[in-house]
C-alpha cells in the first residue's frame, strides 16, 4: 500500500506552509506500509518555541483554507516544543531544532519511501545547520543508537 493522493495533497500543503514559516529540514515519510493508523508523517523544525507554534498555525490555517480540513487532535502546544497534528490521513510534527535531535524521528522512519515536496519546501532542507551537525555529532558518539 501506498500513501493515498490526498495524503501526499495534505503533506505537500502543511510542507508548503511550515516552509512559508521558515520551518527547516522538512522530510515526508509513506509510513502506509508500516503503520495503519495513517499515511504519512511529515517532520520539520524551528529553532524557538514560537517559530514552532507560527508554523503550527499556518500548516492548521493553510489546511483549512485549501482542503478543508481541521486536525482531529493536537498535541503539545502548551510546551511548544514538539506539536503533533493529527489529520488522519497524516500526522504533522513540528520540533524544536533540540527535540528533533535528541528524539531523531528520521532514523525511526529511514527505511520508508521520502514524498517528494514542494521545491520551496525541499530548499529549507539543511538550513537547520545546527540540526546537522549535532545529529552527526550525537550519531558519533553513539548516543542515538
Amino acid at each position: 500500500m501506498t500513501a493515498t493522493d490526498r495524503s501526499i495533497e495534505l503533506t505537500r500543503a502543511a510542507a508548503q506552509a511550515a516552509a512559508d514559516k521558515l520551518a527547516h529540514d522538512i522530510i515526508a515519510y509513506d509510513v502506509s506500509d508500516v503503520l495503519s493508523i495513517t499515511d504519512v508523517f511529515l517532520v520539520a523544525s524551528a529553532p524557538n518555541d514560537r517559530q514552532v507554534k507560527a508554523i503550527v498555525d499556518a500548516i492548521e490555517e493553510t489546511l483549512l483554507k485549501e482542503l478543508d480540513v481541521k486536525p482531529v487532535r493536537r498535541e503539545g502546544e502548551r510546551d511548544g516544543r514538539w506539536v503533533l497534528l493529527d489529520y488522519i490521513d497524516i500526522v504533522v510534527h513540528v520540533q524544536h531544532s533540540e527535540e528533533r535531535v535528541f528524539y531523531a524521528l528520521e532514523r525511526l522512519w529511514k527505511d520508508c519511501p521520502e514524498i517528494a515536496l514542494p521545491d520551496d519546501a525541499v530548499a529549507t532542507r539543511g538550513k537547520g545547520k545546527e540540526h546537522a551537525a549535532a545529529t552527526a555529532a550525537a550519531d558519533e558518539d553513539g548516543s542515538l543508537s
